[in-house]
């Protein structure tokens, strides 16, 4: 081809790895014409194309001397339109950052075990609230209420394809409710296809073995039990417990330095199993529940409710989300796939029977306003909270256990609690928003307490009125946060100013001042996400006692108006979401800005929500370390791992995995890292000092930051740039106080010269263009290569 591309692979290699909402191969390279070398178009490894040929200067490509390339990810996140779906999948990867988020202190193995089975347990209930309300949208309030012989559905003016079950079967309300069905089933089919579809592209990535070899996906046919994507294969042992594996050389327990941390197949086939037979028996029981008064309907329920038990039983065991080192030869109880694919068999039977027999006609026991559900309901609920308090008590131990460094921690090392109930908020608050929206599209909703005449109402249980009751409640405490951090904000600020006088002068000095107060705001996620959580946790807690024991009701009086509110609220945040992902399917640009929540919600495993978003590192990560296995396989040659915000993580992530042979060939280069400031404080287990420890002692590793960017920071300790002695700001001041020879402070923005205005500051982006970032690229390298 015309032009001059360098695809050699010997020499000093620069490898860029981008960072939140998939910066595009020509930004990430600042070069116009990027061309793909090796990958495909969703994630891929670009180099510069000259047009004019082989190209002069000191970061122009040389072959097999050095290269500039630029790994791209983004499509993992931000590049199909399915990502529109995954709007409404936000409590299910809440579930999975709360996980990796729980503390580790030695001697609390059984007690984090236990923690462990209430989370799946936890994961379990979310699938059961997000497809119950659906269900109960359905088959309760269409199926069951709507069109019922003279209700709202019956009449002329109702929509045509809901007329129609009144007209025909009004009185036969089985076989209304097994149509009606169809449209939770749907829904399961949906997120079952997206994650198996994700599953097999993402996580049946095996990574290689140490020293870059790659190993590409199973064979076909090794997809079901057996195979090495499915259950059998790997070592025994949970994220945290056995050997480190290959690459445990790093140091000895440091998790990051295990391969089975990103090597999930068989765990979320087999936890995929139990999320969809516990979601599709619940529609079962559903339709089953109104006629437990006949042998046929009392037979049903009690089949699908012991499949929901039988699901539920195995995902409180420790092996069904065990992940294997995919080098050994150990595996997990061979009966367990065998468990779950009888589970599959015997829910898809009873279903087909459920809906067979209903569409066959049951007779209704009851003349009910609302769906039956013979306490199934109030037993989800009594079990939530007792789950939610378990892990409250659970976490809080092995956070005390941990208190050496958990005191120095966001929410006292408390988050993974705080997370899992932020979960449950926004699961409530969808669920809410579909049963509200329902309700009101096809008639007016209605608490059970409201008088005849029927009318067009439709009945909601007082628990869902006193929930929506709250999120009046839940906004004044974000306009109080709000208000709060404005004014820590404001404090923040004058107390820097007469600090930075002397550097920025008086013009300036008020400006800057401002940008860095806010920028440390981040620094509070904590106090934001403990007071909003408190008054939701506290609020339902509340309600659900007011509730049981009747003391009032949500249809009159100031409860009446702030449930009246909440439910409007959380119908237009149902609408505002449906409309906010329809412009993300057609919109890529919109799909790239969306794509920054998922870049960092699906950073970590699905350990234990499988039909979450995927985790893009299971497939980053192997791809990664082939990669550099490629570049850097002899002693003359260097790898620059250089990774921006969410690509620091990665490429901090990457660095254990690597084979004590090739990790010293290999150089790290971090900026806008949100390491420390972010993953150690919220993910120590992971990212604390022992997992930064031991990436400092892999690889030589250089840290970029500045106090004006609000992601970013020093990886090991922030030294105060306007502390007494220190140099005048300029393009760059290196920061080696006190040993620390990674992290390195850069001025944003810089002084203004003379007559000119304040210079642009970059806050988080464009560290590629600081002098500082070739400085200490330069630095780096060990190798020098040939001009």
């Amino acid at each position: 081809m015309d032009g001059f591309l360098d695809e050699t692979r010997g020499g000093v290699t620069e490898l860029r790895v981008h960072g939140a909402s998939g910066t595009p191969p020509a930004g990430i390279l600042n070069h116009p014409h990027p061309r793909l070398v090796a990958g495909d178009g969703t994630t891929g490894f670009y180099r510069r194309w000259w047009a004019a040929g082989p190209p002069a200067g000191d970061h122009a490509d040389v072959p097999d001397s050095h290269h500039r390339e630029a790994y791209a990810w983004g499509g993992l996140t931000s590049g199909g339109r399915a990502i529109a779906l995954w709007l409404l999948l936000l409590p299910f990867s809440l579930a999975n950052v709360s996980y990796f988020m729980l503390p580790r202190p030695p001697g609390g193995t059984r007690l984090r075990h236990a923690t462990e089975a209430a989370l799946r347990l936890f994961a379990l209930l979310l699938t059961g609230t997000l497809v119950g309300a659906v269900t109960r949208a359905s088959v309760d309030l269409v199926g069951w209420q709507c069109t019922a012989a003279g209700r709202a559905c019956t009449r002329e003016s109702a929509p045509g394809w809901v007329h129609w079950l009144g007209t025909l079967w009004g009185d036969e309300p089985s076989k209304r409710l097994a149509v009606t069905a169809l449209v939770p089933l749907l829904l399961v089919a949906l997120l079952w296809w997206l994650a198996r579809r994700t599953w097999s592209r993402d996580e049946r990535t095996v990574p290689p073995l140490v020293g870059g070899i790659r190993s590409e996906h199973p064979p076909a046919g090794q997809d079901e039990p057996g195979g090495r994507g499915e259950p059998g294969a790997g070592p025994s042992g949970g994220h945290g417990e056995g050997a480190g594996g290959p690459s445990s050389g790093v140091r000895s327990g440091v998790l990051l330095a295990r391969p089975r941390l990103w090597h999930g197949g068989a765990p979320v086939w087999r936890l995929r199993v139990v999320h969809v037979c516990f979601a599709l028996a619940s529609i079962g029981l559903a339709v089953s529940a109104p006629f437990t008064g006949t042998p046929r309907g009392l037979m049903l329920t009690v089949a699908n409710a012991g499949l929901q038990l039988a699901a539920a039983g195995l995902a409180a065991l420790p092996s069904i989300a065990r992940r294997m080192d995919p080098h050994s030869s150990e595996s997990v109880p061979r009966w367990l796939s065998p468990a779950c694919q009888a589970l599959r068999a015997a829910t898809l039977a009873v279903l087909a029977l459920t809906i067979g027999l209903a569409l066959a006609g049951m007779p209704a026991q009851s003349a009910a306003r609302q769906l039956p559900d013979i306490g199934f309901g109030a037993f989800h609920i009594a079990f939530t909270i007792a789950l939610g308090l378990f892990v409250l008590v659970t976490t809080g131990v092995l956070a005390r256990r941990d208190r050496g460094e958990s005191a120095r921690r966001p929410l006292c090392g408390m988050g993974a609690w705080f997370v899992l109930m932020a979960a449950a908020g926004c699961a409530n608050g969808l669920s809410l928003g579909v049963l509200f929206w329902t309700a009101t599209f096809f008639g007016a909703p209605a608490t059970p307490a409201a008088p005849d005449p029927l009318d067009g109402r439709l009945f909601l249980d007082a628990p869902f009125w006193w929930t929506a009751a709250l999120v009046p409640l839940l906004g004044a405490g974000f306009a109080a946060v709000a208000l709060v951090l404005w004014l820590i904000r404001g404090s923040h600020a004058r107390r820097l100013v007469p600090e930075l006088r002397p550097y920025y002068g008086e013009r300036d000095c008020v400006t800057v001042a401002r940008m860095w107060s806010l920028a440390a705001l981040t620094d509070r996620a904590g106090l934001a996400l403990g007071v909003l959580t408190g008054i939701g946790v506290a609020g339902t807690l509340a309600v659900t006692v007011i509730d049981r024991f009747g003391l009032f009701t949500p249809d009159g009086g100031l409860a009446g108006l702030l449930a009246t509110v909440g439910s409007w609220a959380t119908t237009a945040f149902v609408v505002g979401l449906v409309v906010l992902g329809r412009r993300t399917y057609r919109d890529p640009r919109l799909r790239r800005t969306i794509g920054i929540v998922w870049d960092v919600a699906t950073f970590w495993p699905r350990a234990v929500h499988p039909l979450a978003p995927p985790c893009y590192t299971e497939r980053v990560v192997p791809e990664l370390i082939a990669r550099v296995g490629d570049l850097a396989e002899t002693d003359r040659d260097e790898v620059v791992l250089s990774g921006h915000s969410q690509g620091a993580v990665i490429a901090a992530a990457l660095v254990p995995q690597l084979g004590p042979e090739l990790r010293p060939r290999v150089r790290l280069l971090t900026h806008g890292s949100p390491l420390r400031r972010l993953y150690a404080a919220f993910f120590p287990a992971y990212f604390g000092d022992d997992g930064l420890s031991a990436v400092r002692t892999a690889v030589s590793w250089c840290n970029l930051y500045r106090l004006s960017d609000p992601i970013g920071g020093p990886a090991f300790r922030r030294v105060d740039p306007l502390a007494a002695g220190k140099a005048a700001p300029g393009p760059a001041v290196a920061d080696a106080a006190n040993g620390d020879d990674v992290d390195e402070f850069c001025w944003d923005p810089l002084p203004a010269r003379p007559g000119r205005p304040l210079p642009m500051a970059r806050w988080h982006s464009d560290y590629w263009l600081e002098p500082s970032y070739d400085a200490a690229l330069a630095r780096l390298i060990v190798v020098k290569p040939a001009v």
